[in-house]
Parts: structure tokens; C-alpha cells; sequence
């Protein structure tokens, strides 16, 4: 007969884990968030890893579609999306337009303009979405890209490197997306503290990311959401180069709400 104590986990186990919400950042490790279903797709399993109920001004959320998983119908919400694709194969027209992601494939679908989503193989998708901030420029274009060709820009130091998915210097945009990379031992030459919000998912690599007063271990597939003037800082750790892809809110006035 089997003993019951058995099934019971020892000590120092059980509920123990690296997850930190707290007013302002998160630590999302992928295995606490919880799968979830949205009306307007089929064969798609659902994690929000941020959304305005934590603070955020912004949603990110992970799409894991099944072959043939994706939207049910064209859609257009009046938002604007980037989709950034993590693994498998996933075509997503934009406009009318069919275009097909790799990994590291990526879409952004300005305010307005209608999308859908079906994937050809099982398939995890980023999908980063917000309220576009009008300005007197027009609305920005579609853009399709790929990691690979994207130049690796090094402004400040050696060591370290910038992908900019979205145009930079762009005042048409209201949002940046990045892909920060660092090899072994490298870090910011200071602790960061502005009024940008971030939403960052680790690519690959680990590292060390002080959050408030705080040193938190990062690892693939990890999400962090940081809020305006939450202190910030990297460390790469590990035998490899980390990199993580970085939203942010840019190029808009201060508001008073």
C-alpha cells in the first residue's frame, strides 16, 4: 500500500516561486500565467501578461496557436498591434495583405487598419497592443520585419547592442520596440529612472534586473512590466548573450488626467 506521505512535497517547495507584482513593476515567470481564451480566435491558448489592471498603460500577451489556430475573422479594433513571432510559422495579413513571420518575424499594424492571424505549424506569438496618441503627423504605415535584418547598433558602449523594430527617430509613433542584447558581464553603465513604462520579455540568455530596490534572476520567456519612474538596471549573467524584446511609450507630451 503506498504511503500517503508520499505525496506530499518537501520542504522549502511548495509555493515557492519568482513572481513580483507589486505598484511598480512585475515579475512574470511564464509557468504562473495562467492559459486563458478570447472570443475572435480558434485553436489559440491565451496568457495576458500585462494589461491595464496591474497599471500598465498597455497589453502584452503570449498567443500560443495550434495549426490552423488564429483569428476567426479580419479584425480591427481601432488600436495598434505589433506582433512579434517567438517560434513556428504564423501568416498574418495586414490591409488585404498576406505576409508570413519566421521566428523572430514581425508585424506592426498601425490604428485603423485591419489584421488577421493563422498559423501553419503550433506556433507563440507576442502580441503588444495600445490606444495610438493622434498628433498632427499622419498615422504611421504598416511595417513587416525580421530580427535578422536589422542592424545591431551600439550608441553608447561595446558589449552592448540595440535592434530598433520601429523607427526611432519617428515622432509619428507613440511607441518603440527594441531587442537589447548583452554579452556575458555587461550591464548599464547607471540605474535608469523615467517617465517611460516598459514591458520586456527575455529572449534568451539570464541575467540579474534590479526593479525598484530589488535584484530579481531573469531567464528565457520571462515577462517584467516596469511603470514610469520605476529605478532599473541590467546585469548579463551566465556563459551567453541575453537579449530582451523592450516596448515603451515615446515621443507624447505629459498628460494630466
Amino acid at each position: 500500500m503506498e504511503r500517503p506521505d508520499r505525496m506530499i512535497l518537501p520542504p522549502n517547495i511548495f509555493a515557492h516561486n519568482r513572481g513580483v507584482v507589486t505598484a511598480q513593476y512585475a515579475v512574470m515567470p511564464p509557468d504562473g500565467i495562467l492559459a486563458s481564451r478570447l472570443p475572435g480566435f480558434v485553436d489559440t491558448t491565451v496568457r495576458i501578461q500585462t494589461a491595464p489592471p496591474m497599471g500598465a498603460r498597455f497589453a502584452q500577451i503570449l498567443l500560443e496557436l495550434a495549426p490552423d489556430g488564429g483569428t476567426t475573422a479580419t479584425r480591427d479594433d481601432g488600436l495598434q498591434h505589433l506582433f512579434y513571432l517567438l517560434s513556428g510559422a504564423v501568416e498574418i495579413e495586414i490591409d488585404g495583405e498576406a505576409h508570413r513571420l519566421s521566428p523572430h518575424g514581425y508585424a506592426y499594424v498601425p490604428a485603423g487598419t485591419s489584421y488577421a492571424l493563422q498559423a501553419s505549424e503550433e506556433s507563440r506569438l507576442i502580441w503588444i497592443k495600445k490606444p495610438y496618441e493622434a498628433i498632427d503627423l499622419p498615422v504611421p504605415a504598416p511595417i513587416v520585419g525580421h530580427r535578422d535584418k536589422i542592424e545591431r547598433q551600439r550608441p553608447h558602449t561595446e558589449g552592448r547592442y540595440w535592434q530598433y523594430l520601429l523607427p526611432a527617430d519617428d515622432l509619428a509613433f507613440d511607441m518603440n520596440v527594441n531587442i537589447l542584447g548583452f554579452l556575458p558581464g555587461n550591464y548599464f553603465p547607471y540605474v535608469e529612472t523615467h517617465i517611460m513604462e516598459h514591458g520586456l520579455y527575455m529572449l534568451e540568455g539570464q541575467g540579474l534586473y534590479l526593479l525598484g530596490g530589488d535584484w530579481h534572476e531573469v531567464q528565457p520567456d520571462d515577462f517584467i512590466w516596469m511603470g514610469p519612474y520605476c529605478p532599473q538596471h541590467f546585469y548579463c549573467t551566465g556563459w551567453s548573450e541575453a537579449a530582451y524584446l523592450l516596448y515603451k511609450d515615446v515621443n507624447r507630451d505629459v498628460r494630466f488626467e
